[in-house]
């Protein structure tokens, strides 16, 4: 089972940026897709943006040209670099890694980390 640990989330300005990180136990090159998916209160969890391992990113239409995945397979780590940020993008974070040595159904899932958009 491979465990995700989130960080980077808090409090920032509208217009401001975030880094969020995702740290696995195990080697992010043997996992089809990580990514980050996010949850507001009373929403529905939603998809913001995807790494294939191997193909192009994919990114939620809401956060195109603001929000930035990469990933780092040495450190086993992806980010989410969040610039120009809004108070709708207040959420829960979730990262998420999909196929490959990851065999539960529906992938495994970070516990989540805060970020509230807020003057």
């Amino acid at each position: 089972q491979v465990q995700l640990v989130e960080s980077g989330g808090g409090l920032v300005r509208p217009g401001g940026s975030l880094r969020l990180s995702c740290a696995a136990s195990e080697s992010i090159s043997n996992i089809n897709v990580m990514g980050w998916y996010r949850q507001a209160p009373g929403k529905r969890r939603e998809l913001v943006a995807l790494t294939p391992s191997g193909g192009p990113t994919d990114y939620a239409d809401s956060v195109k040209g603001r929000f930035t995945i990469s990933r780092d397979n040495a450190k086993n780590t992806i980010y989410l670099q969040m610039n120009s940020l809004k108070p709708e993008d207040t959420a829960v974070y979730f990262c998420v890694a999909i196929g490959g040595i990851v065999a539960t159904p529906g992938g495994s899932w970070g516990q989540g980390t805060q970020v509230t958009v807020s003057s």
